[in-house]
């Protein structure tokens, strides 16, 4: 049986010397920062997460770091990822959407952007293995499931003042819901940010894997800009395809001091163009610097391109499962969205863990 963790040294990591670490450090002090302070993401338990007090050494150390290559290579032990179920890795990307929008509902901005409700909760440990629930509601005290898609978007949170804003149409509420993130320009102010606040806890379903099932697409062709266009050419069933996803996402309206940076991602802090990287919680600790060696794809400007940099696990998404799966945000503006709506990229994953991660496990 291949181990899922191989020990490996950092002068045999392929383009190694000739990364830029120093944003990759910044990306980390952000988390370290989060992790010194309330540690969120120890909340679960990650196989290959360690504890605490294991990262306390490596986080602190970060703060006063002034060069970020002897820094990494100091207190990290790098570690060959490889997933049995998928060998090859697969990388896609995510962005922050622009649109249109209103702090008030108005005939031409009809869809509201919902904050967190009260009664949406998360359950405890016990009520998650009796019910299979991770978020929903309590009816007579009893875990139950939240409202699907559908049944929001038919208005059963409406009249409980909890609208955000209120943009144009649908599918650019949807794909908003999809990045996790989003910039409104308002039609009556200025733009304002708005990060994941909650989710239902229904199942995720990718529409493009509906439309797959149609014979509809290819698996080669299926991106977010075909099935923007699709849904533009099918107004009549585009609302039913969307509703196939019954899983949805509730924002939060945030300020970013920094322009450069992205919106909070599931670790508590701001993202960072090209450098934070969604993963799968079940296996990874947020905070994990993750060497990620893949390409663009071929409708990225220039073609397709070598993509290999130091990543830090700043984020998640209910379809990024796997030991060897990741998404890559990519930041804002049509560049990040051609990007990251065509990746799907086959690629490498080099993590790299405190020592003492790495001796828990035993693989050092």
């Amino acid at each position: 049986m291949i181990a899922p963790l191989t020990p490996v040294d950092f002068s045999n990591l392929r383009q190694w010397q000739r990364i830029d670490l120093e944003p990759s450090l910044a990306a980390f002090r952000r988390s370290a920062a989060e992790m010194l302070s309330t540690a969120s993401g120890f909340s679960r338990q990650p196989v290959f997460g360690g504890s605490i007090e294991d990262w306390y050494p490596v986080c602190k150390a970060s703060l006063d770091a002034m060069d970020a290559r002897h820094f990494f290579e100091t207190l990290f032990k790098p570690f060959q990822v490889m997933d049995p179920d998928r060998p090859q890795g697969l990388f896609t990307g995510y962005y922050e959407p622009l649109v249109e929008g209103t702090r008030q509902p108005d005939p031409a901005f009809p869809v509201p952007v919902y904050g967190k409700p009260a009664d949406l909760v998360s359950f405890m440990l016990d009520e998650v293995q009796n019910s299979g629930l991770t978020y929903g509601r309590r009816l007579r005290g009893e875990p139950a499931p939240y409202d699907t898609r559908e049944k929001i978007e038919k208005g059963s949170l409406a009249g409980q003042g909890l609208e955000i804003c209120w943009v144009r149409d649908w599918t650019d509420a949807f794909f908003m819901h999809i990045q996790g993130s989003g910039r409104v320009k308002l039609q009556d102010g200025p733009e304002i940010r708005l990060a994941y606040a909650a989710k239902t806890g229904l199942p995720y379903t990718g529409i493009g894997s509906v439309l797959l099932k149609r014979g509809i697409g290819t698996p080669e062709t299926m991106s977010m800009q075909f099935l923007k266009q699709w849904m533009k050419d099918h107004p009549s069933e585009a609302r039913d395809l969307m509703w196939h996803n019954q899983s949805y996402v509730f924002f939060q309206e945030i300020t970013v001091k920094d322009p450069g940076l992205g919106a909070i991602g599931a670790a508590k802090v701001n993202l960072t163009p090209r450098r934070s990287l969604a993963v799968d919680r079940y296996y990874w600790m947020f905070g994990t610097p993750v060497l990620l060696d893949t390409t663009t794809p071929p409708e990225s400007p220039g073609g397709s391109q070598p993509f290999v940099e130091l990543m830090i696990a700043q984020d998640t998404g209910t379809a990024i499962k796997g030991l060897a799966r990741g998404d890559v945000y990519w930041g804002w503006g049509v560049e990040a969205a051609l990007i990251a709506g065509h990746m799907k990229s086959p690629g490498r994953m080099t993590v790299l863990l405190p020592p003492a991660v790495g001796r828990k496990h035993g693989f050092m």
